[in-house]
């Protein structure tokens, strides 16, 4: 089990940096992207916009997405059209091309809310992992497990359909969602467990084998976010994503933070207010992901824009790594 105490990050990241750096000169390009994973992404570097102003599917608000960077796509998901979803835990998830266009779509029955979800590609293929087992609040629908299944165009998947395979790595968690860091090939997931809210990191592989594998890290949520809207990972560095759509007690610019913390330690290293893409008429905050391309990493977030009824996903992204 790796565990870290805190006090140490500090020196694990410098001897990370130091082996990486080393094998930069032996091997190249591999290693330099090694090295990346061991920096950070700057949260006040200045951001720039992968799309804006692109329809999903469904009309509804963009909840989170994820890349397949393998495929140079990008899924999303958002509750169902229709009265009732939101609580039903129906979801709707599209495929898009890198510049936006619908390539393909699912629909979730009962599966909960969507708020992060990860790719795993698979060949030419994709797998998507999601909650799952949705257990309704009154309101909305959180779930209870998390899920892995093929992307198939066209096809609905029920909570009992055969194509899923499910997982709960936490015994006794709920409202468990998770992402996937393309980096270091960990699921992050984001659970509750007695009325507290944690991240746990594991392998991919150990999640896939099943029971309960022990977390390479598992730290409480911080303090003093707004309202959550989502997170994914980068190496040793979790990012969070807070804050709430326009409103006339939120006039903009808003009040949307990012936020990077320490896996090794749960400490919080920044947390910055962003502007990006404020003259947005509708702008609510929603998903965060990594984009690997060959020039650098992006850490994208996403904003629901659009009309009412015509909801559209805005996806923006900062690159400067320190």
């Amino acid at each position: 089990m790796l565990r870290t105490v805190p006090g140490t990050a500090v020196t694990r990241r410098t001897l990370l940096s130091a082996g990486v750096l080393g094998l930069t000169a032996l091997c190249g390009a591999p290693a330099t992207a090694a090295a990346r994973a061991a920096s950070r992404f700057e949260l006040t570097s200045s951001p720039a916009a992968l799309m804006t102003g692109k329809a999903l599917y469904d009309e509804t608000v963009l909840q989170s997405f994820a890349f397949d960077n393998v495929n140079k796509h990008l899924y999303t998901v958002q509750v169902r059209n229709g009265s009732g979803s939101a609580a039903a835990g129906n979801l709707c998830v599209t495929k898009l091309s890198l510049a936006g266009a619908i390539l393909g779509h699912m629909y979730l029955t009962g599966f909960g809310h969507g708020v992060q979800i990860g790719v795993e590609p698979s060949g030419t293929s994709a797998y998507l992992w999601t909650e799952t087992d949705g257990v309704a609040d009154g309101t909305n629908s959180w779930g209870s497990k998390l899920a892995r299944f093929k992307f198939v165009n066209g096809q609905t998947l029920t909570t009992a359909s055969t194509a899923l395979t499910k997982y709960a790595p936490v015994a006794g968690a709920d409202s468990t969602t998770c992402a996937i860091d393309p980096s270091t090939n960990r699921l992050i997931m984001r659970y509750r467990l007695n009325g507290q809210r944690h991240f746990a990191a594991f392998p991919l592989s150990a999640v896939k084998a099943g029971g309960h594998p022990t977390p390479l890290y598992d730290i409480t949520q911080p303090a003093g976010l707004g309202t959550f809207q989502g997170y994914t990972a980068y190496g040793q560095y979790l990012y969070l994503l807070d804050g709430d759509a326009y409103s006339a007690g939120n006039p903009s610019p808003g009040n949307t933070y990012l936020t990077s913390v320490d896996l090794a330690n749960g400490k919080v290293v920044q947390r910055s207010f962003s502007q990006a893409w404020k003259s947005l008429t509708y702008r609510e905050p929603e998903g965060m992901a990594i984009q690997l391309t060959a020039a650098a990493p992006r850490l994208c977030f996403g904003f629901a824009t659009g009309a009412t009824g015509a909801r559209q996903a805005a996806v923006i992204y900062k690159n400067t790594l320190v």
